[in-house]
């Protein structure tokens, strides 16, 4: 059988309606359609225009460019905002090579996204490792402390700046207040991957009443003290994919330097496509904010309630440091891994975002509909039970101590998975979703990473880094 290209299967789950609780937020035309934005979605080929004269420059903003950054400077309420179409890893690469230098050390949360270590490649930096806390029930990882970061930063006095992922991806948040306490005292800079969290400071500024069960929604790192914040706008909130934008909130990064990271790390052709929609964000938030924001608490609100009374589902509650949007999901008391019920959820129509262990994360976005809500829980109601089956390990965050080598290797081979524990990783090794890499170039591989690494190969999971062969490149011995 003939496999469907690309645009053929866009045409084709577009027909369907699809319900999305997956990346990007605006979960479809509807959203702009009804805000009256149809006219960007009618006339977008004849938007993707380059440089023309008033059309503004993305590197040397002085125009129309530059009033987009200064709506996002006004809505996040910073220094300074930076448009980003290279989606959030430029920002967090270009903010780790502005902050740390050439060979120097960095501080990163084990659970960061690869593009994180990306830059460590890319600046010939030096990692110390910080260790989330662990969610044992879940096998997943939960906050990175404070009390773990200044340790660590005392022990390795040369670091120049700490990386880390708040939400993380089952929105679990760190206590960025408490953590930027320590690293301030301590003379360090404070990056703040944000990506699945540019929404948290717009509950707070449009829907401050919105809480569950005692618990609100965690502030943004912007209002806690970070440094320099990086949101993927496109995750969670209205503009088009690979979009987002980098927040300076403090004097410690030098915006000069800051700017020119951005022209290196950028596509010298921006898409204005990107930029439109950013611009197009904006002003949904600007003329919209409330309504959306306190729409979408209160679709929250009811499900949350609701799933409290449907016998053998566990929603990991809305309380503590969660960003509440996500969704996270366990039914495996009716016999469903995460697997498993997003299969099921795939056969109704709804998309989610994360399967892993015996959890299923749903990303809500600002553009979900009640209707959205309803028919998720519709399907979760009329689910049989099933007999119970493995969820495997999940997508679980090493907690080895790989020992790293001084350089990357640079001569590499490549060589059987089975083969590999004991050898120098010379590539990225990165189950995908999440995107948190289970070992880097320069780290010595585990027995026990293969042994997962196999488990998830068996269960059909996509690792970047292994060759269809299951090989994996390691350094090459002499």
């Amino acid at each position: 059988m003939k496999q469907e290209g690309l645009l053929e299967f866009l045409k084709i789950h577009g027909a369907k309606n699809p319900i999305s609780f997956h990346m990007p937020g605006h979960k479809g035309e509807q959203l702009y359609r009804s805000l009256g934005y149809g006219d960007f979605l009618d006339h977008a080929m004849n938007y993707d225009i380059t440089e023309i004269p008033g059309a503004d420059n993305l590197f040397q903003a002085e125009g129309v460019i530059r009033q987009v950054m200064k709506r996002y400077q006004a809505l996040y309420q910073v220094r300074d905002s930076y448009l980003l179409v290279n989606g959030t890893s430029g920002g967090l690469i270009a903010s780790i090579l502005a902050s740390v230098p050439s060979g120097g050390k960095v501080m990163i949360a084990r659970n960061s996204h690869k593009s994180i270590f990306n830059a460590l490649l890319l600046g010939n930096l030096e990692p110390v490792f910080v260790y989330p806390a662990m969610v044992p029930e879940y096998g997943i990882a939960g906050p990175v402390t404070a009390k773990d970061v200044q340790k660590k930063l005392k022990e390795h006095p040369d670091v120049s700046a700490v990386v880390l992922p708040s939400p993380n991806y089952y929105g679990i948040c760190s206590d960025i207040k408490a953590i930027s306490k320590v690293v301030h005292e301590l003379g360090k800079v404070l990056i703040v991957d944000q990506a699945h969290g540019a929404h948290l400071k717009f509950f707070h500024r449009f829907a401050p009443g919105t809480a569950f069960e005692g618990g609100a929604m965690p502030l943004a790192a912007e209002d806690q003290g970070a440094d320099l914040v990086v949101n993927s706008i496109h995750k969670t909130l209205a503009s088009l994919t690979q979009s987002a934008v980098l927040n300076r909130v403090s004097d410690r990064v030098d915006s000069d330097i800051l700017e020119d990271k951005l022209q290196m790390i950028q596509s010298t052709s921006p898409s204005y496509l990107l930029l439109a929609s950013l611009d197009i964000n904006a002003d949904i938030l600007e003329k919209h904010g409330a309504m959306l924001m306190k729409g979408w608490g209160d679709n929250l609100a009811s499900f949350y309630q609701w799933a409290k009374t449907t016998p053998q589902l566990h929603v990991i509650p809305p309380k503590g440091q969660l960003d509440f949007t996500k969704l996270n999901l366990d039914y495996h008391q009716r016999g469903y891994t995460g697997a498993s019920l997003e299969g099921a959820f795939n056969d109704h129509n709804i998309f989610p975002e994360l399967a892993s262990g015996n959890l299923l994360m749903l990303m809500t976005g600002i553009g979900n509909t009640p209707k959205d809500f309803y028919e998720l829980a519709g399907v979760l109601k009329m689910l049989p039970t099933r007999p119970a089956e493995s969820s495997g390990k999940g997508n679980i965050i090493p907690t080895w101590d790989a020992p790293m080598q001084k350089n990357v290797p640079v001569r590499r081979i490549k060589i059987p998975l089975v083969e590999g524990a004991g050898r120098v990783c010379a590539t990225s090794i990165i189950p995908y979703p999440p995107g948190i890499p289970l070992f880097c170039p320069g780290e010595v591989i585990p027995q026990e990473a293969i042994s997962y690494l196999l488990d998830l190969r068996r269960r059909g999971e996509k690792v970047i880094g292994l060759t269809d062969k299951e090989e994996i490149f390691v350094g090459e011995e002499t």
